[in-house]
């Protein structure tokens, strides 16, 4: 098997691969829409729910970074409680 043969395999396989992980991608992103869906059905706010779920990501200190900026905008921009 000559080299070129093997690096068109290889790369054969990186493709499909890639394919196979976007096909599964899709699905993930459809039930997640369906979870939003019967969230919003039930009479949550989605928005609301997407922003808990990035703060949940950040780290503590992040977290807590985040929320002091986004107050210190709202007061510059006359927005405070």
């Amino acid at each position: 098997m000559s080299t070129k043969n093997v690096s068109a395999a290889q790369l054969r396989q990186f493709i499909e691969r890639v394919e196979t992980l976007e096909e599964e991608k899709k699905a993930v992103s459809d039930q997640i829409k369906d979870v939003y869906a019967e969230a919003k059905g039930t009479g949550f706010d989605t928005k609301t729910m997407k922003t808990i779920i990035r703060l949940r990501r950040l780290d503590a200190n992040a977290r807590a970074e985040a929320e002091a900026l986004l107050e210190t905008y709202k007061a510059a921009l006359g927005l405070d409680d």
